[in-house]
């Protein structure tokens, strides 16, 4: 069966060289006659996977000495609990920017822990832009600042990263870490899945300045704690090891592409294509404030709901899968992570023409 053009938000598309060689290492790792999912995570074979991660995404992001990488399970949504329950302490405050469904659930489930309050929000035109930020209320009490630098489900994303100070910015950057060169030392605390543009679920990476371990409650469960990680190299238990080879492999395969900022290049030019296409079209438009719209997850519409089922059905028929947006936006969403080839991007801008031609 021929590959199709997966457009899912995540579990994303996989570059097929890293699918291969995957495949090709399946049965026995390393000659070791055992498969990556049979490896001890205490034996030599899986802690140099382990270190070899790690210095791959230490290069590849520039990330700084005084910063640890984690290698942590439960998705952003455990990271959701975490940060505040590591750093939301001593009475303090905590600060989220509110731009979309994921910043509501992270900042939900800070409530359970603390005192927050919302810095910014732009759900009075859902969640359609991102809002001015204004850090001048930012005091000593206050222990973090939290922003989803991209929004999967609304569009968004963060073009200019807040600059908080003292204040350790953390970042949900699930949907587009790896998408575009940042500078890692403007975040205390960067969590991200791994299912987009970093491997397969099952995996999230946590890159935590180190002066923000350590602070958590004595009482905190020990797997909720990042000391128990940053202390035991994320072997305190078993880690998701089939995961972190993924991600392995994923890294190899973007040094191999020219790196982040090469990356990037594409990235831009994949949603240049999709998005001129759109903003010239009769049929399909997009409600995104223009200087806010997101490389990673592209929605669009066209004029009825009973368009949007057509369009989404007849897609798929030609290989163009996992178009429908989210339920709570509707219409179609396209996601352009760093596996998708600029080949499906021109492949869906022509059945878009050759769609709006037919139904126009």
């Amino acid at each position: 069966m021929d590959r199709v053009y997966n457009f899912s938000a995540g579990p994303a598309q996989l570059p097929l060289s890293v699918l291969e060689k995957a495949q090709k290492e399946f049965l026995s790792f390393e000659q070791s006659g055992m498969s990556v999912m049979e490896l001890s995570h205490r034996s030599k074979l899986f802690e140099t996977i382990l270190e070899q991660t790690e210095q791959l995404l230490r290069e590849v992001m520039e990330i700084p000495d005084n910063y640890k990488v984690l290698f942590v399970q439960g998705g952003a949504s455990l990271q959701f609990s975490m940060v505040p329950l590591n750093l939301l302490v001593k009475g303090g405050h905590a600060y989220y920017v509110h731009t979309g469904s994921w910043s509501k659930k992270a900042l939900n489930e800070a409530k359970k822990v603390g005192k927050t309050q919302v810095l910014a929000s732009s759900e009075d035109q859902d969640f359609t832009y991102i809002p001015t930020i204004d850090v001048s209320i930012l005091d000593e009490n206050t222990k973090y600042v939290h922003i989803t630098t991209n929004n999967t489900i609304e569009g968004t994303k963060f073009t200019d990263i807040p600059n908080t100070g003292e204040v350790p910015l953390v970042a949900d950057m699930s949907s587009n870490i790896l998408s575009e060169q940042i500078d890692v030392s403007k975040f205390g605390i960067i969590y991200a899945g791994a299912q987009k543009n970093l491997g397969i679920a099952g995996l999230t990476i946590v890159i935590i300045r180190e002066d923000l371990i350590g602070h958590a409650p004595s009482d905190l469960p020990t797997m909720l704690n990042y000391s128990t990680y940053a202390n035991n190299r994320s072997l305190y238990n078993t880690p998701p090891t089939f995961a972190i080879y993924m991600t392995k492999l994923v890294l190899e395969w973007l040094k191999e592409q020219g790196g982040v900022k090469q990356i990037e290049q594409q990235n831009r030019e994949k949603a240049s294509l999709l998005y001129n296409y759109i903003d010239e079209s009769h049929m399909f438009f997009s409600k995104v404030k223009r200087e806010d719209r997101s490389l990673m997850n592209i929605p669009f519409l066209t004029k009825s709901d009973e368009l949007n089922e057509i369009f989404i059905k007849e897609a798929a028929n030609v290989g163009l899968v996992t178009l429908k947006g989210h339920r709570s936006v509707g219409g179609m969403r396209a996601s352009l992570y760093n596996a998708m080839p600029i080949e499906g991007v021109k492949a869906l801008v022509q059945f878009m023409q050759e769609f709006e031609n037919k139904n126009g």
